[in-house]
């Protein structure tokens, strides 16, 4: 049978740590890499303080140490990374892709930039 998207949130769900915004609220200003996986066009609704920006249709480009235009904020395979997307299920998605990458310190936000705003955390570039 055919798999449809919830399917591939749900394998991916099974091997990524979620972990909640208030959790990524107090790892601000800290060491880790927070990873905006959502489209250039999304942030216009503003983003995570400090975070970088790489759309998911690009993630394997900029995170794959042998291609020449790769990311040098992805080398490190071992530092912290919180990936979000808008409500949860890309940066889940993303988050399983940079594990098979051989990240060893991959995250997802629940709930996505969309829980972020719900919650009135500080936002950038609004």
């Amino acid at each position: 049978m055919a798999k449809g998207l919830a399917d591939f949130v749900a394998q991916a769900k099974a091997v990524v740590e979620e972990v909640s915004t208030a959790q990524v609220a107090s790892m601000l200003g800290s060491e880790v890499l927070l990873l905006d996986v959502r489209e250039p066009g999304e942030l216009q609704t503003g983003f995570l303080p400090g975070a970088l920006n790489i759309p998911r249709g690009v993630l394997e480009l900029k995170a794959d140490l042998n291609f020449p235009m790769r990311d040098p904020r992805l080398t490190d395979r071992d530092q912290t990374i919180v990936v979000y997307c808008a409500s949860g299920g890309r940066s889940l998605l993303a988050a399983a892709t940079l594990q098979e990458m051989g990240f060893t310190q991959v995250k997802s936000m629940a709930c996505g930039f969309g829980g972020w705003q719900q919650e009135e955390r500080e936002i950038a570039g609004s």
